[in-house]
């Protein structure tokens, strides 16, 4: 019953609920943007609500066994710290600033300025007072912020292109554009240990790494991250797996920094200080590299360029993709939307595209497109 109760307590953290609205209002304004530029929905609009709930399970379950397992000992003001934090980030929309390495780091630095100074903060259920900074306690502190932005990494790789959206804007030639805005939160609940008596109670064998006291117990944690991004110059399939590569790298060196802290205490800070460092040179790097050079979506003289795809439209199940070029339909050379559905309605019933790919390759799509229907092929392009 204690261990339940231990559990239930992620249902009382406000940083829960707040990070459920606010994905859900992710969704809302980026479907209500999509709407005013293309006059339609590009990507189901929970996309970011469900990928808040499930994308992060498996690594909660593969972090909470190797975390709880290991008896690794988190201080509940340290956690009460990234709460705050986490909860001014989700609140404040600048998920830039949302990588775990940013809101781990700031909460030792909140919870050492607490104590520092002797302030104090009635959280409701409790007063805040901030925590003496130790290395003891620092070092599973930079472990499980090396793990999660290996998690956050992975899912950059596998979600940040998916749900990102287009929109339009005037390239250097004074054409309009198409860039890719990716905005994310993600959800990790883990089973943490944390001072307390349960596990002293019921197993008292259990490794723990102590941060002085003497009992320990388990609690169920929401930990919270965001990203933020904008692809330009490179397509969001090839950039944001860029972004999601190096991150993840970036936490595997976390984590073998941190292991050394067993040998050398203060490799625990350093780990997270060069995290940090590390994540800032990440975005800085892909933010320069995308603000130069060309649009990767901009009208070409010769076809059409696809800025988005519908899901489940013709256009999807003829695997047409965002950047690829439209040059012929039905053996007529089209170079914008008009004469693009003119030449589909030449023979609707065995619609054939001549499509330019990523790779400058040309490849043949056919499928079905009825009469007079020729909005359903599902496809948004730009002129």
């Amino acid at each position: 019953m204690d261990l339940l109760l231990d559990i239930g307590r992620i249902f009382v953290n406000p940083l829960l609920y707040i990070a459920l609205i606010a994905a859900i209002m992710l969704g809302y304004f980026r479907v209500k943007r999509e709407r005013k530029i293309f006059r339609t929905r590009i990507v189901w609009g929970w996309t970011e609500f469900s990928g808040f709930l499930k994308d992060g399970l498996k690594y909660a379950v593969i972090f909470s066994v190797i975390f709880a397992g290991a008896g690794l000992v988190l201080p509940l003001e340290w956690l009460a710290a990234l709460s705050i934090i986490s909860i001014i980030m989700v609140i404040s929309g600048f998920y830039s600033a949302g990588s775990f390495i940013y809101l781990a780091a700031s909460a030792v630095g909140l919870v050492g300025l607490f104590d520092a100074n002797g302030w104090s903060l009635n959280l409701g259920f409790t007063d805040f007072n901030g925590y003496a900074i130790a290395m003891e306690w620092l070092l599973p502190v930079a472990l499980l912020a090396g793990a999660l932005v290996i998690a956050e990494g992975l899912l950059i790789s596998k979600a940040g292109a998916a749900s990102a959206s287009p929109q339009l804007e005037k390239s250097s030639r004074g054409l309009k554009a198409a860039v890719y805005g990716s905005k994310r939160l993600w959800l990790i609940p883990l089973l943490l240990v944390v001072p307390g008596s349960l596990i002293e109670e019921a197993a008292p064998y259990w490794p723990q790494l102590p941060i002085g006291e003497s009992s320990f117990s388990f609690i169920l944690f929401p930990f919270v991250f965001g990203f933020q991004n904008r692809a330009r110059k490179t397509l969001p399939v090839y950039l944001f797996p860029k972004i999601g590569k190096m991150t993840w790298q970036l936490g595997i060196g976390i984590v073998l920094l941190a292991l050394l802290g067993l040998l050398w205490a203060p490799m625990a800070i350093v780990a997270l200080v060069l995290g940090v460092i590390g994540r800032i040179a990440i975005t800085v790097y892909f933010e320069q590299k995308e603000r130069h050079g060309k649009h990767a979506v901009t009208p070409k003289a010769e076809g059409v360029m696809i800025v988005d795809v519908l899901p489940d439209s013709p256009a999807h199940k003829m695997g047409l993709q965002r950047g690829e070029v439209i040059r012929k339909v039905n053996g007529l050379a089209v170079s914008n939307e008009t004469e693009l559905y003119q030449a589909i309605q030449v023979n609707a019933a065995h619609c054939r595209l001549e499509v330019l790919d990523h790779n400058d390759e040309l490849r043949l799509r056919q499928h079905v497109i009825f009469r007079h229907d020729h909005h359903r092929l599902g496809l948004i392009v730009v002129n």
